[in-house]
């Protein structure tokens, strides 16, 4: 190398000698034998391998990595004379080093005055320890992938933490601010901790520290700042702040958080970036990203890289933040329209469960009701409405309450059904006629009345499936009733039936994800049910529990509701 930068001895010859030597590129040089010639400092400390143990030797013996597919390269820039740039070079992990490297790899070929090939010069430049040496689509690519998997905001905060660690920093926290409910005690009636006031809560942090050491608050957990920190002044701003050299002997707002300083001054932490997050008009809250053992400061490319994977994450925090407002209110309204409790009275002693589905919105149409009629009769109510979501829960609180009034009438099932049908369908008009986004498709429903005098259950099926009876000696049958149309149609009358259920018998009304599954016959599913009925149980309750407990899975993909009754 050095005669080939000059031999003449001169000033100019011996510093380039001594740039090139010293220089934080990494440089070797291959002859046109591509035997190694010469190498510095730097290319030594990036992949590891000792100068004497590179000079002589050919790339695939003297590099690491993909080293025959380098070898090739120089071979075709010596031939060629063409230059090839940025190629990715990948060092793997070294004693003393704590992570992968990630390299950029230029090849270009040295001529001398006449034009003839001397050999091939590789010039490596460190990617900021970054794991993708390539183009920032690829990395915002993989980033689309990997960051908003599920409609959770705590999962959704800690992927964007941990994508970002040690791809931007060493030390990531997502913050998120009243915006997306993450407690349930709001942060304004939280008092100030020790100069500092509560601006967010902790949904995910990362750290290249097993632990994540630096972090004062874990996920969930109450975030306090002091009021002129940097912090709030992106919360109020919504612009980012990029510190290149944190000094914590001039940051005057950490005098009120000295915590925070112990920390920053325990872990080296000399490089700040604080980004906004947002979507849809909505500040969210921040992303605090932080250099430790990385000793480049952040710069404004880093920022941009940075602002794109917010920005990404920020959409799947916010449709999140939606799904889980939309979920809990769905979930508060079905809880409210569905019996806390119910009581049989002196006819009958009564059980129920109701199980939500595993689905997208996680709250369905599904009901029960236990309802008194006069002569000490008993009414039971098993209905399911189609869909997910509040406009099913709130198309069943409407039919349950059309049910409970429609029984003061104290019709026969099969007029209140009849009536019932007429209701529904005045009710889906409502919904069409206010362009409701997803009127009620339709709904089922088994009404039974139940006589302790006669021991005689009638009842009536709007789409629905049949009960089970359990008899007083163990059997369990499935009476073959007419099932009648699902509420909605409005063709036909429903025709109502008549049991007999001497002492000792039971009826069990269900919904159908009680009994299907989308990969087997109903028929496994009516048999899985009538095993566990016919089971000994001390208890309704108890019974209860052993046929939910045969469901395939503890999260089923429709609702499961269930009504255990038997006569006194």
């Amino acid at each position: 190398m050095a005669a080939m930068i000059g031999d003449a001895g001169n000033a100019v010859g011996a510093a380039l000698r001594a740039l090139l030597t010293h220089s934080v590129m990494g440089f070797a040089v291959w002859d046109t034998d591509l035997r190694c010639i010469w190498s510095n400092d730097a290319l030594e400390r990036y992949d590891g391998i000792a100068r004497d143990q590179r000079l002589g030797r050919r790339p695939r013996e003297s590099l690491t990595g993909d080293a025959v597919e380098f070898e090739a390269v120089v071979q075709r820039v010596l031939d060629t004379g063409e230059c090839v740039i940025g190629r990715e070079y990948r060092v793997p992990a070294v004693p003393g080093r704590r992570r992968d490297g990630a390299f950029s790899a230029s090849f270009v070929r040295l001529d001398d005055a006449d034009g003839r090939p001397l050999g091939v010069c590789m010039v490596l430049v460190v990617v900021k320890d970054r794991r993708w040496a390539g183009d920032r689509l690829a990395v915002v690519s993989e980033a689309g992938a990997r960051i908003g998997t599920t409609l959770d905001v705590m999962r959704t905060a800690q992927e964007l933490a941990d994508f970002t660690v040690p791809l931007i920093a060493d030390y990531v926290t997502v913050d998120l601010t009243e915006a997306v409910q993450l407690g349930e005690e709001p942060l304004d009636r939280l008092g100030l901790s020790q100069g500092r006031i509560p601006k967010f809560r902790r949904a995910g942090r990362a750290s290249i520290h097993h632990g994540a050491p630096e972090s004062l608050w874990t996920p969930g957990e109450v975030v306090y700042v002091p009021e002129t920190s940097p912090f709030t002044q992106v919360l109020c701003s919504g612009r980012p702040v990029l510190e290149p050299v944190l000094d914590v002997s001039r940051a005057t707002w950490l005098d009120n958080d000295p915590e925070r300083a112990a920390k920053i001054r325990e872990f080296g932490m000399h490089s700040l970036l604080i980004l906004p997050i947002h979507a849809r008009g909505v500040l969210l809250g921040v992303a605090v990203f932080v250099r430790t053992e990385n000793q480049t400061p952040f710069d404004e490319s880093d920022q941009l890289l940075a602002e794109e994977l917010v920005a990404r994450a920020a959409l799947s925090l916010d449709n999140a933040r939606r799904y889980t407002s939309e979920r809990r209110t769905a979930l508060a309204l079905q809880r409210s329209l569905l019996p806390h409790r119910v009581d049989g009275g002196s006819a009958m002693e009564v059980a129920a469960r109701y199980i939500p589905a595993d689905a997208a919105d996680s709250v369905g149409g599904d009901w029960f009701d236990v309802i008194g009629l006069p002569g000490g009769r008993l009414a039971l109510v098993v209905g399911d409405v189609v869909g997910h979501g509040i406009n099913a829960a709130a198309t069943m609180g409407r039919l349950r309450t059309a049910i409970r009034t429609l029984a003061d009438l104290d019709l026969s099932p099969g007029e209140l059904l009849t009536r019932l049908d007429r209701t529904f369908i005045r009710l889906t008009e409502d919904e069409e006629a206010a362009g409701t986004e997803a009127p009620s498709m339709g709904a089922t429903c088994v009404y039974a009345v139940y006589d302790p005098a006669t021991r005689k259950c009638t009842l009536a099926l709007a789409g629905h499936p049949p009960p089970a009876v359990v008899h007083p000696d163990g059997h369990v049958s499935f009476p073959d009733l007419l099932p009648g149309p699902p509420l909605g149609v409005g063709l036909l009358p429903y025709q109502p039936a008549e049991l007999d259920l001497p002492a000792g018998s039971l009826i069990a009304l269900f919904s159908d994800g009680l009994v299907e599954e989308r990969r087997q016959d109903i028929d496994v599913g009516l048999e899985r049910v009538a095993r566990a009925l016919a089971g000994r149980a001390s208890s309704l309750e108890e019974l209860c529990t052993a046929v939910i407990g045969t469901l395939p899975t503890t999260t089923p993909a429709d609702d499961v509701t269930l009504l255990l009754a038997r006569g006194l």
